[in-house]
């Protein structure tokens, strides 16, 4: 299968504190990671180089087969869609109008650009995929959190990325909501086999189903990286917390409780 990130023995630092070291990393089209870690373990940080949003201070960082630091990193990012639950938009768009900025990538609709009619269909097309249909003509201020997300998720496929990064989408969300996006993000990955994709949380009860594969970070270093079965267990997640957890999966779904 083809690479689409490949992170080789990166160090990042930041006011003379390594926040990331000795990183590895292989991510294959198709596969759709859970990065995990405590507070302060380096998520956020490796997942900024993951979007070109950063660059190591040591080690590569490939990205869709542009290595960072060799690459207009404006072209690279149009080519991710990266889901940020804290979306700037402030003004009353309607959900078919804030999932179209994402064929622009800007935050508002462009001053008279005129979407083309496969825009408009797109727009319908991922609306419908992420159970928005309904909600089509909302305007944002009036939407729940987890309407925002999944929103969020159709606005970032607009551009058809290969690479999707999501970003705690599930921060702040009631259960129901929250189910609601996680059996989401399952009926997008079957309907586009080939996206790949980067969910960071902290919480295996906010990993979808489909979970291929998952990254433990404990102190800006990997604790454990691979298959997702492998990687999630009791005796990993309890060091990578400094905690005694048990870990469970029932229906294709992770919980954890204090063992």
């Amino acid at each position: 299968m083809t690479a689409v990130l490949r992170v080789e023995d990166v160090r990042f630092v930041r006011d003379g504190r390594a926040l990331l070291d000795d990183v590895s990393l292989n991510v294959r089209e198709g596969e759709h990671w859970a990065l995990l870690g405590a507070n302060g373990a380096g998520k956020s940080t490796l997942l900024s180089l993951l979007g070109a949003y950063q660059h190591p201070t040591s080690g590569q960082v490939h990205v869709l087969g542009h290595r960072l630091g060799r690459v207009d990193v404006r072209e690279l990012r149009a080519l991710i869609g990266h889901v940020n639950p804290h979306h700037p938009l402030q003004s009353a768009r309607t959900v078919h109008e804030v999932v179209l900025t994402g064929a622009t990538g800007s935050i508002e609709l462009v001053p008279h650009w005129k979407p083309e009619p496969e825009d408009l269909d797109r727009a319908d097309e991922l609306i419908e995929l992420l159970g928005l249909a309904a909600r089509r003509e909302a305007r944002w201020l009036t939407l729940s959190h987890g309407e925002r997300g999944r929103t969020l998720i159709a606005r970032a496929l607009m551009a058809r990325p290969r690479l999707l990064l999501l970003d705690e989408p599930a921060t702040g969300l009631d259960v129901a909501a929250r189910e609601q996006l996680l059996t989401a993000i399952d009926q997008l990955r079957r309907a586009q086999p080939s996206l790949t994709s980067v969910l960071v949380t902290h919480h295996l009860e906010e990993l979808p189903a489909s979970t291929t594969h998952a990254i433990l970070l404990r102190q800006g270093r990997v604790l454990a990286s691979g298959a997702a079965d492998g990687v999630l267990t009791t005796d990993l997640i309890s060091t990578c917390f400094d905690h005694p957890i048990a870990i469970e999966r029932a229906g294709g779904r992770w919980s954890a409780r204090a063992s």
